[in-house]
């Protein structure tokens, strides 16, 4: 099981857990797998309070970070974070803003209280994210940084791999994985549309072959739907050299997923996700709410694009987050298909020796229909 990837890494099982809890990240990566933050919801100064815990907890484990510079987003050519945010306020619509209070009129969601307003801001941008880049390098046990939308600009390609680091992004077809491959980078995810968060359409078991035919001796990572170790087994077989998995570390013990949104989750079946914009201008397998279906209706407001639909969610996510039963119906999910599959709450340790187990009894099935 122990891929070049595997080796170049020093990792014992090729299991990249991508996720945006601290705990699991340092579980995983404790285990023999690789734990991937998620660092888009945190500024540069949380983001290194993150990272000093997982640092204490991993010892000179490995693990990585995930951000997200999109390659085509609203007033990207300004650099000044003040003028950017005016920019993208004056590109809203009031139509919208409106429409989304009264989403959470509709279910009875509270208010803030007051003396907590929520702080608009930008986010999923290149002046978002590059200072987080900026944080993660100072951290030595970061060996690996992948972009989820698009390949890296070329500037912060460079500085991660003057710093002797990893860098990688996320693909949903062949044309992507080969800008990828123009671009020079470590390696490669392949997700399929069957993943959570923001994905492509194409299938997991369409894609991955054709993105390790483009992606030649750059290692590809399989992503879309992995669960266990039997669809590891298949990602492998079909030129992975690892399985990156984000919707089942959602309901380990570990996770800082709402009560209310896990239940949600072991109650979903396979059929239960959809692919909006709703939320964040960019596609996102999520669970099906009452959310996703109002921005999707015809003759409602359809979603912008990024960042301003997230500047639109994000005083809405605020409400939600804040008040997750009263406002389940609206809650932001992202999660795969896989949900299905997702019905009850271990430990990441144990979700992992599971994927190992499942692995082992695939191969080992596999080998008893050759002939001897």
């Amino acid at each position: 099981m122990r891929t070049e990837l595997c080796k170049k890494l020093g990792i014992e099982f090729p299991i990249f857990a991508f996720t945006h809890c601290r705990d699991v990240v340092a579980a995983v990566t404790n285990a023999g797998g690789f734990g991937v933050l998620g660092a888009t919801g945190f500024g540069p100064e949380q983001l290194e309070i993150e990272l000093n815990w997982i640092d204490e907890k991993v010892g000179n484990k490995p693990y990585g970070v995930d951000v997200i510079i999109p390659n085509k987003y609203e007033g990207q050519d300004v650099r000044d974070p003040e003028k950017h945010k005016a920019i993208i306020k004056a590109a809203i619509p009031q139509r919208h803003r409106d429409f989304a209070r009264q989403l959470l009129e509709d279910h009875n969601v509270p208010e803030l209280p007051e003396g907590k307003p929520y702080r608009e801001r930008v986010t999923m941008t290149e002046n978002t994210a590059v200072p987080l880049v900026d944080v993660a390098l100072k951290h030595d046990n970061v060996k690996l940084i992948a972009n989820a939308l698009g390949t890296p600009p070329p500037h912060v390609i460079k500085q991660i791999q003057d710093s002797g680091r990893m860098v990688g992004a996320l693909c949903g077809k062949p044309a992507h994985a080969q800008y990828h491959v123009d671009a020079g980078l470590d390696f490669i995810i392949a997700q399929g549309g069957e993943g959570g968060g923001h994905t492509g359409d194409i299938g997991s078991v369409v894609l991955w072959p054709e993105v390790v035919k483009v992606a030649g001796d750059i290692p590809v990572i399989a992503a879309g739907g992995i669960g266990s170790g039997e669809q590891m087994a298949a990602a492998l077989a079909l030129g992975a050299q690892g399985v990156w998995c984000g919707s089942i570390w959602l309901t380990v013990s570990e996770a800082e997923t709402s009560e209310t949104v896990k239940e949600l989750m072991f109650a979903a079946d396979s059929s239960g996700t959809v692919r909006s914009k709703s939320f964040t201008g960019k596609h996102v397998r999520m669970l099906k709410n009452a959310w996703s279906e109002g921005w999707d209706a015809e003759g409602n407001p359809e979603s912008l694009g990024a960042p301003m639909q997230m500047m639109v969610s994000g005083s809405a996510l605020a409400r939600i987050h804040r008040y997750p039963e009263q406002a389940k119906e609206l809650a932001f999910a992202p999660v795969g298909q896989i949900v299905g599959s997702m019905n009850h709450s271990i430990s990441s340790r144990n979700l992992l020796m599971d994927m190992v187990n499942g692995y082992l009894a695939s191969t080992e099935r596999l080998s008893a229909l050759l002939e001897d």
